[in-house]
């Protein structure tokens, strides 16, 4: 069966994109254990907004869905969150008679 030369370019587009789309997943998933592992609130903001901002990227690049990422960034906004308020003083509750 004959290929055309629109067919054999296309399958060499479509390698150079998988390839780069699979780096892209990687990163994405690499930057989303970084912020989780991390414990400290300070040094999380850097990762955490370097994280957000290629999830964003990336559901721009229909790369995920949408919802996915915006699940993904849901997950870290709860654990950067959960660390900020660890740290934050308890306010004292006042007893009403």
């Amino acid at each position: 069966m004959d290929r055309h030369k629109q067919q054999i370019k296309r399958d060499r587009q479509d390698l150079k994109r998988r390839a780069v789309n699979a780096q892209n997943k990687s990163k994405m998933r690499t930057l989303i254990k970084k912020v989780m592992k991390d414990s400290d609130s300070t040094s999380v903001q850097e990762t955490y907004t370097d994280a957000i901002s290629f999830i964003d990227k990336m559901a721009s690049k229909n790369l995920i869905h949408k919802n996915n990422a915006a699940r993904k960034k849901s997950k870290l906004t709860i654990h950067v969150n959960s660390l900020s308020s660890n740290k934050a003083p308890k306010k004292a509750v006042k007893e009403e008679e």
